[in-house]
């Protein structure tokens, strides 16, 4: 490890934003992975005996149910870690396709600006950025006919990708221009060598950034298909669903609200928080 791969590591480690994101991301991370493990209830199975309270609603939180029970009495802490689990896998498998994508597309528009292939992958970007990105989700994903956590993670994936490629096409182009990469075109190097050596390693930190942010976003998504029933059917628990199911009883039932509102919040500002960290970090300056 270099000075500057050390002093990066010593800003990542100040910034108050990573601790605080990195933080509420590994409890949603534990929460998530050990949530249906410390519990014996089944997340599919309604609890007639149990999960009733007194008044025929679903009971509260207790010792056998920590966060209550939801509308049909089933187990709300397991259905919240279950769904947590999917929303996290999803965020972070259609980030890295869009990330890859985004990356590619911007790095070789970048490189090539000014010619047809900068012109025709740029308009191709514009065209689809004319349409409100959750607008375009959920055209994509009433399509199919039963929507699947990989269905949902391809559409997210497929389609959030056009923002990362013009922030990387423009960060590509001012790399082009510097010194050390003109001399390598002047002494022979191809341009895939070029592109590979030179503009993936200083376009890296841009896209951790970028990808740290972007899982945020597809989160949310995911949980406005759910909440609007375009997303994965049920009895899958998601986040999205979940809050849709608790509309109804904010008033005699709030924590089948609340549970899955929080971890939404809590997911959503954890990974904004890491990647302003990080962000922070690697451009000081800024």
């Amino acid at each position: 490890m270099g000075a500057d791969d050390e002093s990066l590591s010593r800003r990542v480690l100040r910034e108050g934003k990573t601790k605080a994101g990195l933080v509420l991301v590994l409890v949603l991370v534990l929460f998530s992975a050990a949530g249906p493990l410390v519990s014996s209830h089944d997340p599919f199975a309604s609890d007639f005996t149990f999960g009733i309270s007194k008044e025929q609603t679903p009971l509260g939180p207790s010792a056998l149910h920590w966060l209550g029970t939801d509308r049909i009495y089933r187990d709300e802490l397991v259905r919240l870690a279950l769904g947590g689990r999917l929303s996290l896998a999803i965020g972070l498998g259609a980030t890295a396709i869009a990330t890859a994508v985004g990356a590619l597309v911007g790095m070789i528009a970048g490189f090539f600006e000014g010619s047809v292939v900068d012109v025709v992958l740029m308009r191709i970007v514009d065209v689809i950025l004319a349409f409100p990105f959750l607008l375009l989700v959920m055209t994509l994903g009433v399509v199919f006919e039963r929507t699947t956590p990989l269905t949902i993670l391809f559409t997210l994936g497929l389609t959030g990708w056009l923002g990362t490629a013009r922030i990387v096409r423009a960060k590509t182009i001012g790399i082009r221009s510097l010194d050390f990469v003109q001399a390598a075109r002047a002494l022979g190097q191809s341009t895939p060598r070029l592109i590979w050596l030179h503009v993936v390693p200083n376009v890296s930190p841009l896209l951790l950034v970028l990808g740290t942010m972007s899982v945020a976003q597809m989160i949310i998504a995911e949980s406005v298909l759910s909440y609007l029933g375009a997303g994965i059917s049920p009895p899958t628990p998601t986040w999205g669903h979940m809050l849709f199911e608790g509309q109804d009883y904010y008033q005699a039932a709030p924590w089948i609200l609340l549970a899955p509102a929080v971890t939404i919040l809590a997911s959503v500002l954890g990974f904004n928080l890491l990647g302003e960290g990080l962000r922070d970090a690697i451009e000081p300056k800024r």
